[in-house]
C-alpha cells in the first residue's frame, strides 16, 4: 500500500458568512426555526440532497453561490438575527442558575450508547438514543450543568430498504464526520486529544469529537485511527451490530474511556447520570480513579461513588438487558479487578441478583443497580414493573419498597413542533410557551384558539405530510424494481383530506404492528368507506436479527400491495427523525399498541398531541398518565393477559370498535364551516393536559431536583476533610455487616388484636438482641397494612420504633403504635434494619434486613413481607 498523508479542508468563507459556520457548529440550529429556514436558504438543493446537514452544505458551495450571498443584503440581514439569537441564548438567564445559585463547578455526566439530535447526525437507533437528545436539549435549555459522553460510530444505525418481496434489508452509510456539525477536540499543541483503554494484551486509543448542543457539549469516543488495529478501530464503526464480545468491549470504552475523556479534558464530573446500563463500568473506573489519586480503600471509594451515581433503566423486557458469561468477563475486567484490589468473584457478584451464585451471567443493569445511589425507571408503570423485574437484588425488601422509582419520560417539544401551530402558540399562548412549557397556566390558553384557525393549521400538516410520503413511497418503489404502473400510483395514494393514522417505532413482536391488520375484511370496509375514508401509515425498523420483525413487515407489505388497500395503507422505509417529524406533525391519530406492560414509556405519542394529533393507544407506558378519558382513546381498561392470541383478539376488536363508533365519526362529523367540533374539543384537550407533563424541561427538571442536586451534596459531605465521612461510612458498613447475623427481633408484644377502633392507635412492644450494634444505629419499624385473601400485607406502612434502656441481659426494649386509619382485617410484622444519621442510605442497600421470624406463634407466613417473615393479623 502506498503511504497516504492526510489533511483536513474546512469552508472556507468570506467576513460576512463566517457566522454561517458557527451556527451550523452547534445542534441549537436543529431545534430553531429561523436558523433551520436560514441554513436551507444558503442553498434548497444542497441542504435536500445532504439530508439537512449544514455542514455539508457550507463544504458544498460554489464560488458562484457564496458571491451571490455576500452581496445578498436580505440574506446577510438574516444572518445577523440568527446570529443575534444564538447569542441571546447562549447568555440567558437560566432556570438552573436562578434555582441553584450556590453550585458554580460541579458537572453532571450524561453517559449514553446513542444520542438522537437530528437525521443529519445518525448516531442513534431508536427511542434511547431519542431520549437521550431530548435530555441535553432540555438541558442546556435549563442551564443544567451537563456534558453528554458516548460513541461516534462510523456507520452508525442500518439504513432499511425493502426487496422485491417486502423483506427487510439492511446497508451502512459511512459518516463523514468532517462534514458534520462535529470538530475534533485539540490539545494546546494542536494535537488531537486522545485517551487509552486497556484490553487483554493492547492498549486502544480513541480521539475525542464535540458536538455543541447549545451551552453544554457532547463528546464522542472514535477508535478508527491508524494507531489501533483493524478489530479495535471496528469498536465504533456500528451501532447494536456484532456479538457479545464487540459489546463488552464498546461498553468498556463508553464508560471506562468516557470518564477518561471527561477527565483528560478538563471536565470530571461530580455526578455521573448512566442512560441504559450500557456504561456501568464508569463507575468501577472511578472507584479505581478514587483508590489511585486520593489513596482511598475500595470500601470507601465504593461509598462515594455510589452516592453519587444516577441510573436510568429503559427496558422491561429482561431479553433486553445485557448479560456476558463470566469467563468473557474475566477476560476484560481481571485488570480492572488487580487495579480496585480485589478478586474475580467480587468483581463479578456486583453484576450477580444472586451474589453467591457463581453459575449466573454478569449483568450490566445489576451491575448499575449496585453501584447508583438513585435508580428509575421512565414511567409509573414501568417502575412497577421494574421492581419486580429486580426484585432479587434486594431479596428482603418488600415489593413496594426496593429502591427503584421512576421519573416519566418527556419530549423536547421545540424539536417536533411544526412551525403552523407554533404561531398559533406564539399568537394565543404568548412567546413564553416555548421559554416555560411546564407552566399548565400557559397551556390552558389553548382553548382560546379558534377551532376553525387550528383545524386549517392542522389540515395543510396532513396535505404536508401525504406529499411527503408520496415522494418517499415513490422512491421506494423504483429501487424496489416495482413495475411503472405501481410507481406512478405512487402519487395518488392516500388522501390529503382522509382520516391519517400513524404508527411508526421498531418493529419488535410485542409492538404488535400486525394488531390492525388481523382482520383485513372489516379494515378494509374502514378505510374504502367513500364517505368517511381512512388511511394508515406504518414505519419502522426490525432488528437485524429479528426475523418475527421482518416478517411482520413482510406481511404489512404483501397486505398493502393488494388493490383494495393500495391507496390507504403505506409503509414508509428507513425510518429517522426526519421521518418522524412529518409523522408526528401531520397525523390524526397516533396508534399504540403493545403488549402491556412490555412498553416502558414510548415518547412517540407525546411528539403527537403539541402538533394537534391524538393518541389511541393501549394503556401501557406513559398513556397510563396521560389519558384522561376526554384527551385521546384507550384501548381496553389495561388488563394484562397471560393467553396472548386471546388478548391479540380482544384488543382488536377493541380497535375496530372505537375506529368505526367513536373515532371515524367524531372526525367527519362537521359544523357549517367543514371543521369537526367534537374533534377540536378532544385536539385542544390534548394540548392541554399532554404538553406541560410529558416533556423533557420537566423531566430534566425532576432529574435535577430529586436526583442531581442530592448526589452533589453527597459527594461534597463524603469528600470533605479528606474523605472523613466516606470512611466513616465503610468502617461503619464493614462493622455493622460482621455483626449483623447477632441481631435478632426476640419477643414482641401487643394487646388483643380484635376490635381496635379506627382513629386509635395500637401499641406495640418488640425485645431486641442488638449483637453489639449501639441502638442509635439500628432502626426498628412496624411494618403493616391491610392484608389480601392469602394474608399477605398490601402497600404495607412503617411505624418507627423508639428504643428504651438496654437491659442486663443485652436487649433493648423498642415501642412504637400502629395508626389505625382504615378499617378491615389488618397485620403487622417487625424489622431492623442499620443506619447511619447524617449519610446517604437507602433502607436496604447494605442488603442487612431482619425481619421477626418466629414460628412458635403458628403465624410465619413465607409470602407476606419477605421470606421468613412473622405476620401477626387482627
Amino acid at each position: 500500500m502506498p503511504t497516504i498523508r492526510t489533511f483536513i479542508v474546512t469552508p472556507n468563507l468570506p467576513g460576512p458568512l463566517k457566522p454561517l459556520l458557527e451556527i451550523a457548529r452547534n445542534v441549537w440550529w436543529s431545534w430553531n426555526v429561523e436558523a433551520i429556514s436560514l441554513l436551507r436558504r444558503v442553498d434548497p438543493d444542497l441542504w435536500d440532497k445532504h439530508d439537512g446537514n449544514p455542514v455539508a452544505v457550507l463544504g458544498s458551495l460554489s464560488a458562484e453561490r457564496v458571491s451571490e450571498l455576500e452581496r445578498d443584503q436580505a440574506f446577510l440581514a438574516h444572518l445577523e438575527r440568527v446570529k443575534g439569537d444564538l447569542e441571546r441564548y447562549l447568555n440567558l438567564d437560566s432556570w438552573f442558575a436562578g434555582e441553584h445559585k450556590d453550585i458554580k463547578s460541579d458537572l453532571i455526566g450524561y453517559f449514553s450508547l446513542e444520542f438522537g439530535l437530528h437525521e443529519s447526525l445518525p448516531l442513534y437507533s431508536g427511542g434511547l438514543g431519542i431520549l437521550a437528545g431530548d435530555h441535553l436539549k432540555s438541558a442546556t435549555d435549563l442551564g443544567v450543568p451537563l456534558v453528554g459522553m458516548g460513541l461516534a460510530y462510523q456507520y452508525g444505525y442500518f439504513r432499511q430498504y425493502l426487496n422485491h418481496d417486502g423483506w427487510q434489508m439492511e446497508e451502512y452509510s459511512v459518516n463523514d464526520f468532517f462534514n458534520m456539525s462535529m470538530s475534533l477536540e485539540k490539545d494546546d499543541s494542536g494535537q488531537d486529544h486522545t485517551i487509552e483503554v486497556h484490553y487483554p494484551g493492547r492498549v486502544v486509543k480513541a480521539r475525542i469529537w464535540r458536538l455543541q448542543v447549545g451551552r453544554n457539549p457532547l463528546f464522542l469516543l472514535d477508535t478508527n485511527i491508524p494507531e489501533n488495529q483493524p478489530e479495535d478501530r471496528e469498536l465504533t464503526s456500528r451501532l447494536y451490530s456484532g456479538d457479545n464480545d464487540m459489546r463488552i468491549r464498546q461498553e468498556i470504552l463508553l464508560g471506562i474511556g468516557g470518564l477518561r475523556a471527561l477527565i483528560t479534558l478538563g471536565l470530571e464530573p461530580t455526578v455521573c447520570h448512566l442512560n441504559e446500563g450500557h456504561s456501568a463500568f464508569l463507575a468501577l473506573e472511578r472507584i479505581n480513579l478514587l483508590m489511585k489519586n486520593k489513596g482511598l480503600d475500595f470500601d470507601t471509594a465504593f461509598e462515594l461513588v455510589r452516592a453519587s451515581n444516577v441510573f436510568t433503566t429503559h427496558t422491561p423486557v429482561p431479553a433486553g438487558n445485557d448479560h456476558f458469561h463470566p469467563d468473557l468477563v474475566r477476560t476484560y475486567l481481571k485488570r480492572k479487578a488487580d487495579e480496585l484490589g480485589i478478586d474475580m468473584e467480587r468483581l463479578l457478584a456486583l453484576g450477580r441478583q444472586d451474589p453467591d451464585n457463581k453459575a449466573e451471567t454478569f449483568c450490566m443493569t445489576v451491575l448499575a443497580l449496585r453501584l447508583s445511589r438513585f435508580v428509575n425507571g421512565v414511567s409509573e408503570l414501568h417502575g412497577h414493573v421494574s421492581r419486580k423485574m429486580w426484585q432479587q437484588v434486594w431479596p428482603k425488601a418488600p415489593f413496594e419498597e426496593i429502591p427503584i422509582t421512576h421519573v416519566t419520560n418527556g419530549i423536547h417539544t421545540r424539536s417536533w413542533l411544526c412551525t403552523e401551530i407554533a404561531r398559533l402558540y406564539d399568537r394565543y399562548l404568548g412567546p413564553r410557551w416555548f421559554e416555560d412549557p411546564t407552566n399548565k397556566t400557559l397551556w390552558d390558553r389553548v382553548d382560546q384558539i379558534p377551532d376553525a384557525e387550528l383545524w386549517r393549521s392542522h389540515e395543510r400538516m396532513r396535505e404536508r405530510l401525504v406529499g411527503f410520503v408520496r415522494r418517499r413511497l415513490r422512491n421506494q418503489l423504483r429501487n424496489r424494481g416495482a413495475n411503472r404502473t405501481w410507481v406512478k400510483q405512487a402519487s395518488e395514494v392516500l388522501d390529503p383530506e382522509a382520516l391519517t393514522i400513524g404508527f411508526a417505532r421498531r418493529f419488535a413482536t410485542y409492538k404488535r404492528a400486525a394488531l390492525i391488520l388481523s382482520d383485513p375484511a372489516r379494515l378494509s370496509r374502514i378505510v374504502n368507506n367513500p364517505d368517511r375514508p381512512v388511511q394508515i401509515i406504518f414505519a419502522g425498523k426490525a432488528h437485524p436479527k429479528d426475523h418475527p420483525g421482518k416478517e411482520i413487515i413482510r406481511e404489512l407489505i404483501h397486505l398493502s400491495e393488494r388493490e383494495e388497500f393500495r391507496k390507504h395503507i403505506v409503509f414508509v422505509e428507513d425510518y429517522n427523525i426526519e421521518v418522524a417529524r412529518y409523522l408526528v406533525q401531520g397525523v390524526d391519530i397516533w396508534l399504540n399498541n403493545p403488549r402491556r406492560p412490555l412498553e416502558a414509556s414510548g415518547t412517540s405519542g407525546m411528539k403527537v398531541p403539541p402538533n394537534g394529533g391524538i393518541n389511541l393507544s393501549v394503556l401501557d407506558g406513559w398513556w397510563c398518565e396521560g389519558y384522561q378519558q376526554d384527551n385521546g382513546w384507550a384501548i381496553g381498561a389495561g388488563e394484562e393477559f397471560e393467553d396472548q392470541a386471546y388478548q391479540d383478539d380482544v384488543e382488536s376488536t377493541a380497535l375496530f370498535d372505537l375506529l368505526e363508533n367513536e373515532i371515524v365519526p367524531a372526525f367527519y362529523e362537521r359544523s357549517s364551516d367543514d371543521v369537526p367540533r367534537e374533534w377540536t374539543r378532544i385536539m385542544k384537550n390534548s394540548m392541554r393536559t399532554v404538553n406541560a407533563e410529558f416533556n423533557t424541561n420537566r423531566m430534566v427538571e425532576e432529574y435535577t431536583e430529586r436526583f442531581y442536586i442530592p448526589c452533589v451534596e453527597n459527594s461534597a459531605r463524603l469528600s470533605a476533610d479528606d474523605y472523613a465521612r466516606a470512611r466513616e461510612l465503610a468502617e461503619w458498613r464493614r462493622r455493622v455487616k460482621a455483626g449483623w447475623e447477632k441481631l435478632k427481633i426476640i419477643k414482641v408484644d401487643a394487646p388483643p388484636l380484635s376490635d381496635q377502633p379506627m382513629g386509635s392507635s395500637l401499641p406495640v412492644k418488640a425485645t431486641v438482641q442488638l449483637g453489639g450494634i449501639p441502638a442509635d444505629e439500628v432502626l426498628v419499624e412496624v411494618y403493616h397494612g391491610l392484608l389480601d385473601s392469602s394474608g399477605e400485607i398490601l402497600n404495607g406502612e412503617t411505624a418507627t420504633m423508639f428504643p428504651g434502656d438496654t437491659e442486663s441481659d443485652g436487649t433493648v426494649v423498642y415501642t412504637g403504635d400502629i395508626p389505625c386509619r382504615r378499617a378491615g382485617r389488618r397485620g403487622f410484622t417487625l424489622r431492623a434494619v442499620p443506619r447511619k444519621d447524617g449519610y446517604p442510605l437507602d433502607r436496604f442497600e447494605t442488603g442487612l434486613v431482619s425481619w421477626w421470624d418466629d414460628p412458635s406463634t403458628g403465624a410465619t407466613d413465607q409470602g407476606s413481607a419477605a421470606p421468613g417473615v412473622t405476620v401477626h393479623r387482627a
